[in-house]
């Protein structure tokens, strides 16, 4: 058989041991390695070379790239939720929005996601900010606590992850660190994306709520639910509302006005919620020091996709595939978003995705003479869309502390986020191809 052909089957039998272990509960930082074993093995390459070539290089290229990032989110992140600002924000979005009825409470939940998501909190901070406001809003409204899915997983997976201008999320970053983009990069096809997706999620909750009030379904307290942070706050002992909001104000104009590197944007993120909020903290080291803590998780998981995505661009078979998906007869942006959906759905991890796609592809479009702020935007929304199949890790952690499952839980994913970012992708894209 061909060296190629069989390097191409490693790279599948790779990621088929990926998925199917990690919904069996294995954590990526010992599925990546050992999937680098099947790349090295069928692609002819000497094991522990492959490992501590490419794997590594990979692994360490991006910590020295976002680490800092990564820490600095993740200190944003707890002094926000440890302050209680995280908590009023929401409060006071619900009081807007109010809880009148489904559709009002589901929309709030997703108001309260991207609000927090685009002012820089951590999708993993926000997880555990929006279990204890969702889960009373579904019990008044005896919601079947299944459908808390939608409105968390298109709130922050899709619209401000990879489609808000300006975002300070990882994702909307990244590719300004590769070309001359900016997170402000194609405002327009990103505020379409968001409005596609939010539109494709608001039908879909409908639909779905229709389907389970049918069937006679109910608010059931979901068992084996994890610590849901922030549930007994009292809230007189929050802060100020309007307050709580600056903190985010501050990372979106550090970012975005001053142009600043979102190292220093969110710093001074931190810097304020500390000075501000400085009485509502109980132990200001033990968040300092839990912030900093929770940075190692998410930085070397990440870390370990991008190694194992560096360990098979160095194989033949890779290399069939990109030559593949360069020369597709079709507008060269269609087959970056294709790139970037296989390189994500691979690692299982949006920034383990596009960062691989960055490293590896991206000079390449470039020379083909594609507008920087087009392939930013596309690859950011075409890094979240496939991102998010069973083995992703934030999917895991998400429905594990909802006490959901992947059988009851994930099929909402599947629709929300993934088929609802397809869809705007194909809207997106031949929009963008006629813009730039």
């Amino acid at each position: 058989m061909d060296p190629s052909t069989l390097s191409i089957i490693g790279i599948v039998l790779s990621l088929a041991f990926i998925v199917v272990f990690a919904l069996r509960g294995w954590h990526i930082i010992i599925l990546a390695p050992l999937a680098v074993v099947f790349v090295a093995v069928f692609s002819g390459l000497d094991i522990l070379p492959t490992l501590l070539g490419p794997y590594m290089k990979g692994f360490v290229s991006y910590a020295g790239k976002f680490y800092l990032i990564f820490l600095m989110g993740s200190l944003f992140g707890k002094v926000m939720e440890d302050s209680g600002a995280a908590r009023a924000i929401a409060e006071g979005i619900l009081k807007v929005v109010g809880r009148g009825n489904p559709m009002n409470g589901v929309m709030a939940i997703a108001l309260i996601g991207v609000a927090l998501t685009y002012g820089g909190v951590s999708l993993f901070v926000v997880i555990f900010a929006l279990i204890p406001i969702g889960r009373p809003i579904f019990k008044e409204l005896d919601l079947p606590w299944h459908l808390f899915v939608i409105p968390y997983a298109f709130s922050i997976g899709s619209i401000t992850m990879t489609m808000m201008p300006g975002s300070p999320q990882i994702l909307n970053i990244m590719p300004t660190k590769y070309m001359a983009s900016s997170t402000m990069s194609a405002p327009l096809l990103g505020i379409l994306g968001a409005i596609v997706v939010a539109a494709f999620n608001v039908f879909y909750f409908k639909y779905q709520l229709k389907k389970a009030k049918a069937r006679g379904e109910g608010y059931v307290a979901p068992s084996g639910v994890g610590v849901v942070a922030g549930e007994v706050v009292a809230m007189e002992k929050l802060p100020n509302v309007w307050l709580s909001i600056v903190p985010m104000v501050v990372v979106v104009i550090m970012l975005n006005a001053f142009k600043l590197d979102a190292v220093w944007a969110l710093l001074g993120g931190v810097a304020f919620c500390i000075v501000f909020f400085w009485k509502y903290f109980k132990n200001l080291p033990e968040t300092l020091n839990k912030g900093a803590v929770n940075t190692v998780i998410p930085i070397v998981n990440t870390c370990a996709d991008v190694g194992y995505g560096m360990a098979i661009a160095a194989t033949a078979g890779f290399k069939v595939i990109a030559g593949w998906l360069l020369t597709l007869p079709m507008h060269p942006i269609v087959s970056l978003a294709i790139a970037t959906n296989m390189m994500a759905g691979i690692t299982g991890s949006a920034s383990g995705g596009l960062g691989i796609i960055l490293e590896t592809l991206a000079p390449k479009y470039l020379a083909l003479g594609l507008s920087p702020d087009l392939i930013h935007r596309v690859a950011t929304m075409s890094a979240g869309c496939f991102d998010a199949l069973p083995h992703n890790g934030v999917v895991i952690t998400f429905l594990a502390v909802t006490g959901l499952t992947h059988m009851n839980g994930y099929k909402h994913i599947w629709w929300g986020h993934i088929v609802a970012t397809i869809i705007a992708l194909l809207i997106v894209i031949p929009l963008g191809i006629m813009i730039y």
